[in-house]
């Protein structure tokens, strides 16, 4: 107890001290694209405008590139992963890809892994996973006649078939390519109240876990890069949460965000039971339109063909609270305004959702948005930094901005290289998040957390010497590159939960 109060008298003492959101230090990955087809760049910049490297590509991307550690710290032995659009895609839609490269810091080409055939079509996003392996979204075929036996009421387009999703886990083999070591597919988890005799039959407001087949319209006769397609659900981004082990995706056409168990085998993953949370791959949560699932009505919809769902990572402010791009916050077709949403899950610490009898998943709305001056019909991106800002993306506009928790702009670029140039999504990485550091909080190297780290911190902040510190890297707790109470508050919190190690 008297370890306690001496740590609640520091942060008291220490969240007298003011401080600005200015901006936070980091490099800022991108890739723009021009046309639908062609080559591209991609692009690591400082927050000068000076950019680091560059990636040549000779296809578009099909959404936004990420950064994997190398062999050795340092962002210079990191490879860059790239999603991108092959040259004839067999299910063509908005966000049509069809393959992924992994590339050194140099450009040339480690393994790429091409998904791009007549029963799948790679599209939109990846995640990279802490373990080398990489997450891809596709569109997987069906006909007709196999929705309708699965409880479809309509299929209204001249290709008569239903594109539904499915999600698989690749892993690099060695050999140049990769291959698929897990995956989840959204036909494993329908449910329709329409076919008393068709599979799944059942109320639908009674299976939140699972999806109506009924909901939506499947594909249109014409538009997007091709003629017509049969998108239904049109997942545009996956993340990832290391802790829970756990999958989040967005449904653009659905107005929807899932979350799944990743813990599962593909056997579990094909039912309704096994994982860490017992459900195989049926949703453990879903928010943002319940009258998807019978619980809702127009006036309890919240999310309108959002983008780039992902989790706030346990470094920044609103650590597991859900952040996204709301294309349509308000508006409809060609027109509307966009808006930035971070919402609070009900969940545990150990990743268990909640939800009320006969009730919707909550929460009611959320707790913070940016809403001003931005709109995308198409793609956009929202990342909290460990500073408390956002980057923003504006993809139709082509512009990136960060913005504090107030919703002050304090960094902005904005490409001019056409007039109809877009970015998918840009993110920013820490100064030093490349770099090794294996005892985060322990400033003085006994292998334990107490006030004692603490004190040397606060200290070497007064000084402003924290730069200087042999250990230097494990005072920086949220790896934003700078030294601050936002530090101090994360390690005296990490210490009284008694976390630190974890």
């Amino acid at each position: 107890m008297k370890k306690n109060r001496y740590l609640y008298i520091v942060l008291l003492m220490i969240l007298q001290v003011s401080f600005s959101q200015d901006i936070f230090e980091g490099y800022t990955l991108f890739t723009p694209q021009i046309n639908i087809t062609g080559d591209a760049n991609t692009y690591l910049m400082e927050n000068d405008y000076n950019i680091v490297q560059s990636w040549n590509h000779s296809n578009g991307p099909a959404s936004m590139p990420y950064l994997i550690p190398g062999n050795e710290p340092g962002f210079d032995k990191t490879f860059l992963i790239y999603p991108y659009r092959v040259d004839n895609p067999t299910m063509q839609s908005g966000g049509v890809g069809g393959a992924v490269q992994c590339l050194t810091w140099e450009g040339e080409l480690v393994w790429e892994f091409i998904l791009s055939n007549d029963e799948y079509q790679h599209h939109h996003d990846i995640e990279p996973l802490p373990n080398g392996n990489i997450l891809l979204i596709a569109w997987e075929k069906k006909t007709a006649s196999e929705g309708y036996a699965m409880g479809r009421e309509e299929i209204d387009n001249p290709l008569n078939q239903i594109w539904s999703s499915a999600i698989f886990e690749i892993q690099p083999d060695g050999n140049g390519s990769a291959e698929v070591v897990w995956e989840w597919h959204l036909w494993d988890h329908l449910v329709q109240d329409y076919c008393p005799d068709c599979p799944n039959y059942a109320v639908v407001s009674e299976h939140p876990e699972l999806f109506n087949i009924n909901n939506g319209s499947v594909g249109t006769p014409s538009g997007g890069p091709g003629a017509a397609n049969a998108d239904w659900i049109h997942i545009n981004a996956i993340n990832y949460h290391e802790e829970w082990d756990q999958i989040v995706f967005s449904s653009r056409f659905q107005s929807e965000i899932f979350v799944i168990d990743h813990s599962t085998t593909i056997e579990e993953a094909a039912g309704h039971t096994g994982g860490n949370h017992g459900k195989g791959g049926d949703f453990l949560y879903r928010w943002g339109n319940p009258q998807n699932y019978n619980r809702g009505h127009n006036e309890d919809q919240i999310l309108n063909d959002q983008h780039s769902i992902n989790w706030i990572p346990e470094n920044s402010p609103g650590t597991n609270n859900f952040i996204l791009f709301n294309n349509y916050q308000e508006g409809a077709g060609p027109w509307g305004n966009s808006a930035v949403l971070e919402f609070i899950p009900p969940v545990d610490y150990e990743g268990n959702y909640t939800i009320e009898d006969g009730e919707p998943y909550g929460p009611e709305t959320y707790i913070w948005s940016y809403e001003e001056d931005i709109f995308s019909a198409m793609q956009g991106g929202a990342f909290r930094l460990p500073n408390g800002n956002t980057l923003i993306t504006d993809c139709d506009s082509a512009h990136i901005l960060e913005v504090t928790s107030e919703g002050q702009i304090v960094w902005e670029y904005s490409n001019t290289e056409s007039s109809n140039v877009v970015i998918a999504r840009a993110q920013k990485y820490a100064l030093d998040y490349f770099d090794e550091c294996t005892s985060m909080g322990d400033l003085n190297e006994d292998q334990n957390f107490n006030i004692l780290d603490i004190i040397t911190l606060v200290n070497c902040i007064l000084a402003n010497d924290c730069l200087n510190q042999e250990n230097n890297c494990a005072a920086d707790m949220n790896t934003d590159g700078d030294y601050n109470i936002l530090d101090v508050v994360l390690l005296a919190t990490c210490i009284l939960d008694d976390n630190c190690n974890r």
